[in-house]
């Protein structure tokens, strides 16, 4: 029997507590859904009288004002083009602050001095105004990378407070345990490290997808980015298109809605693959 058995048998319990949460009768069948859809309708019932009373569309345009505009706007070319053009840049931003995020948290807590010197760094980040940073970008870069560069900067604190705790969480009797077998750093990281670090990657990923999309689309509206989500959504506040302004707001809500259940799930798939691969 291999002595790294106790280690493997240890964090995989471990693994599995903090990966699966028990279904609860609530949580199946179709009642959630139900009660999901008619919270919706609700809140577009209100939404619509809202609308009645107002009784102007420049101050605020009905559901219905805003279905029919995204009825025009999806079918035409130029909507899927400002779409990929926009969602590229704020999701390379994303994936780009998860991987210097990552690693710059996983220097903090293995090294005390690179934590004395990143913590207030991302302090620093995380208090400073968006705008601040976009008009900074703007003076070093053009506006075309601006999504990219803000999407990141807002994302990295994130994605290293995770990191950086979700290293501090691992059991030191785990630890104590593979330094008297001597296990290698790589049966380490699989059997301690990253059983540790996957609910807090999860998340930073859910916190980190919806900020990347608030900061990115932002950032476009303030520097007026040639051909993106924010350029419309400016130019549907400077013509009084109310309709238009909200169709691009529902779109940016659908797409931040898609991309972080499309990214949960498949770190979901990749957790329990690691899970099987861990277990043999």
């Amino acid at each position: 029997m291999p002595r790294s058995i106790g280690v493997t048998a240890t964090a995989r319990g471990r693994r599995r507590s903090q990966a699966s949460r028990p279904n609860r009768p609530s949580d199946r069948g179709w009642r959630p859904r139900l009660r999901a859809v008619a919270v919706a309708l609700l809140w577009l019932i209100v939404w619509q009288i809202v609308a009645w009373a107002v009784h102007s569309q420049v101050l605020l345009a009905s559901p219905v004002d805003v279905l029919l505009a995204l009825v025009h706007l999806i079918p035409t070319g130029g909507f899927w083009v400002t779409v990929l053009f926009s969602a590229t840049r704020i999701l390379a931003g994303f994936l780009l602050a998860m991987v210097v995020g990552a690693v710059l948290g996983l220097a903090g807590a293995t090294w005390s001095l690179a934590e004395a010197a990143l913590s207030p760094l991302m302090r620093v980040l995380q208090a400073v105004p968006v705008v601040s940073f976009v008009l900074l970008v703007l003076v070093w870069a053009s506006s075309d990378s601006l999504s990219i560069v803000i999407s990141f900067i807002m994302v990295t604190p994130i994605v290293y407070s995770n990191v950086f705790s979700g290293l501090a969480s691992r059991d030191p009797s785990l630890i104590e345990m593979a330094q008297v077998f001597r296990l290698s750093l790589a049966r380490r990281w699989w059997a301690i490290t990253l059983p540790a670090l996957m609910p807090f990657l999860t998340s930073a990923a859910r916190i980190g997808l919806g900020l990347c999309w608030k900061a990115g689309v932002s950032a476009e509206v303030i520097g007026l980015t040639s051909g993106s989500i924010g350029e419309r959504l400016y130019q549907a506040k400077l013509f009084l298109a109310t309709g238009d302004l909200f169709a691009w707001t529902a779109v940016v809500v659908g797409l931040a809605w898609a991309v972080e259940k499309a990214g949960l799930a498949g770190l979901s798939v990749l957790d329990r693959r690691l899970t099987r691969m861990y277990a043999t």
